[in-house]
């Protein structure tokens, strides 16, 4: 089977390349951009973003030129023209790259859950594959839209170059190869501030050229959540306590530190098949496995990955967005998804309270003043009425005080009703949970 370059190579030559359709051009979304811009076979035919400057520059940066190689456009009529005269298109309008008949694909480069139901549903219904850099958007109601992809016959899928799907690579050859796989997670390259918010991380959001909600979300725990509840749902595995341990540890300390209490090791974990956290490992992502084989033990220490009986592999990078290509090129060449929810309805990310909240108050949402994510079972989501981060945005309402570093419930809000992610979510939950 030929490998993607070459694959990518003979589309090139054909004429006949992926034309991609963009929503959102942030930091993740330019990067994206820029990445095709140098490959064979691809094209970001139209880049949308609510802020049309962010889609201008986009494409400015990646060295195209208004008026010569991109133009604006505000509906799928005018995309449909100037696509069809081999431009390239800017939109504030995110229903260009859904649904101009060009496109062969949608990236979500959001980061918002809305924003990711409404592309993903106009993606699926217009018969595009969508690829989802948008792994809030998926930890809630990522189910629902693999199932809907499926039957419209396209491909649903995550995004190469997130740490979730970095993690299924490992994982997807330790399993191929019959290894015992015990552990799957990733390591976090800031120290946690529960409490912090786009204000207190403004001047580290400019230094870095990156969004202050964004930032926060980092730090704040809630995008590490994210990416381990993705990965419980892809491979079944599960957090061992709520919001993981969160040990430190570098990446010879793994095999021990992710082993269990009772066998002496000085492990932390009192199960297997749990997805973790490790401070001090960051940016990679890892996994934890064992043989019962003598002869295959034998030769996991010749070759020097430890005495046993854990063994760790390690990614000591991941590309963000800069690895999405792949998961376009393989959604339109193969068929095939990079990573999706499998396992089912494995783990939640709910909501936690960063302060003290009001009856009344009206909530923002991810990487703001007022909530953050954890890491939780679907069983334990369900028995405590834990309130899907995904389903809180600015129109939410607190109708009971909650505490800061409490669990939300749905008790505890109003949600939007009019949210395209809310009506997705209670499809889901009819369906699936």
């Amino acid at each position: 089977m030929l490998g993607m370059n070459y694959k990518l190579k003979g589309l090139e030559e054909s004429g006949q390349p992926i034309l991609t359709g963009i929503v959102g051009a942030g930091q993740m979304g330019r990067g994206l951009v820029g990445q095709m811009m140098s490959m064979k076979g691809m094209r970001p035919a139209v880049v949308a973003d609510v802020a049309l400057e962010n889609a201008k520059t986009a494409y400015d940066r990646a060295g195209l030129s208004e008026g010569r190689d991109y133009y604006f456009a505000r509906t799928v009529e005018e995309g449909d023209r100037l696509l069809a005269e081999g431009r390239f298109v800017a939109s504030e309008n995110s229903e260009l790259a859904t649904k101009c008949r060009a496109i062969h694909c949608v990236v979500d480069a959001t980061g918002v859950p809305e924003a990711g139901a409404k592309a993903a549903i106009d993606a699926i219904n217009n018969k595009k594959h969508i690829v989802m850099l948008n792994v809030e958007t998926d930890v809630c109601i990522g189910h629902i839209l693999y199932k809907l992809a499926s039957n419209a016959g396209v491909v649903y899928t995550g995004s190469a170059g997130d740490e979730p799907a970095a993690t299924i690579e490992l994982f997807d050859f330790a399993d191929a190869l019959g290894f015992d796989v015990r552990v799957i997670g990733k390591g976090k390259n800031n120290a946690v501030d529960y409490g912090c918010t786009p204000e207190s991380v403004a001047e580290e959001a400019k230094d870095k050229g990156a969004s202050a909600k964004m930032i926060c979300s980092f730090k704040d725990g809630t995008k590490t959540m994210v990416e381990m509840t993705a990965m419980a749902n892809a491979t079944g595995f599960l957090p061992d306590v709520m919001g993981a341990h969160g040990a430190s540890g570098s990446v010879k300390d793994l095999p021990d530190l992710l082993s269990l209490k009772s066998e002496g090791r000085g492990g932390i974990l009192n199960s297997y098949r749990t997805v973790e956290y490790v401070n001090g490992v960051a940016p990679g992502v890892f996994l934890i496995f064992a043989s019962d084989q003598q002869d295959v033990n034998h030769e996991l220490q010749y070759v020097k990955l430890g005495s046993g009986p854990n063994y760790a592999l390690y990614r000591p990078y991941h590309l963000t967005s800069l690895e999405t290509p792949l998961s376009v090129a393989r959604a339109c060449l193969d068929g095939m998804p990079t990573i999706v929810p499998r396992a089912g309805f494995v783990a939640e990310t709910g909501t936690i309270a960063k302060r003290d909240l009001k009856a009344g108050e009206r909530l923002d949402g991810i990487g703001g003043y007022t909530v953050r994510g954890t890491f939780i079972s679907s069983g334990d989501a369900k028995e405590k009425n834990a309130l899907p981060l995904g389903l809180v945005n600015g129109d939410t309402v607190m109708k009971r005080d909650v505490k800061r570093g409490e669990l939300m419930t749905y008790a505890d809000v109003d949600l939007d009703q009019y949210a395209v992610v809310l009506q997705l979510r209670k499809l889901q939950d009819a369906l699936f949970i």
